[in-house]
């Protein structure tokens, strides 16, 4: 950790992450990889260092941290059949545990193409996804007051992996808001940002409002499925000891 704070990406990152998507070999990303470091990692290293210390501060209870919020620049390429070995973007999560595996996040993209925040819940297992579908049925009115702030702040559903028809189970409902809702395989939101926000502390300015605005999302979506994450970890616990 420098100690110093963020002020913005450098501005060879967006030019060296394009780049690494046309050389994509090891070569080349070794003799650049002090570029990466001064205009990329490090500077997202201080944006997270900084988030984590203004969430604090405001009571927020969501964090961050460099080692455990970050996502490698190389791919893993053992399961896919695109090998080439370089991520062309570079991101990180905010959840409550600072952790990837935790539900309920803010997530940034840096790409030459598409850069982004996102915020919600996102690849839930099967029951957790049972489960937040039914809250959004059982308090509809306040779903949508909790979602409001972030519409405001130009945030939309992500309906890309959307289902074509409604899940099993949910057939009987007709609202066609509601409908659409349920056929989302994730409830999150998502905003595109221009290579503007990337100087100076702008980025970190919109990652301290979006986790303002997110909360009573956030506060939902925990409170439909933290019962089922619960029951989880207490099945796992009883089988150990079994």
């Amino acid at each position: 950790m420098s100690g110093a704070s963020y002020t913005g990406f450098g501005d060879k990152a967006l030019p060296f992450l394009k780049a690494l998507g046309f050389h994509q070999n090891r070569e080349w990303f070794h003799d650049n990889r002090d570029m990466f470091e001064e205009h990329l990692n490090e500077p997202r290293g201080r944006l997270i260092d900084d988030l984590a210390v203004r969430l604090a501060q405001m009571k927020i209870p969501l964090t961050c941290a460099r080692k455990t919020s970050t996502f490698r620049i190389n791919r893993d390429v053992r399961f896919t059949k695109e090998k080439h070995p370089y991520n062309t973007h570079v991101s990180a999560v905010i959840t409550r545990s600072g952790t990837k595996k935790d539900q309920g996040l803010l997530y940034v993209h840096v790409s030459p193409e598409d850069s982004f925040l996102s915020v919600g819940f996102y690849s839930m297992e099967p029951d957790e996804l049972r489960a937040f579908r039914q809250a959004i049925i059982d308090r509809k009115a306040e779903f949508d007051a909790a979602v409001l702030s972030l519409v405001k702040l130009g945030f939309v559903f992500d309906r890309d992996d959307a289902l074509k028809r409604t899940p099993r189970g949910f057939e009987a409902v007709t609202d066609p808001d509601t409908v659409e809702l349920l056929r989302l395989r994730h409830l999150t939101l998502s905003r595109r940002f221009g290579p503007e926000r990337l100087a100076g502390t702008a980025l970190l300015d919109d990652l301290v409002e979006l986790a303002q605005a997110a909360q009573p999302f956030l506060n939902f979506g925990w409170r439909a499925i933290d019962p089922v994450r619960a029951a989880h970890d207490e099945t796992r616990r009883f089988g150990a000891g079994s």
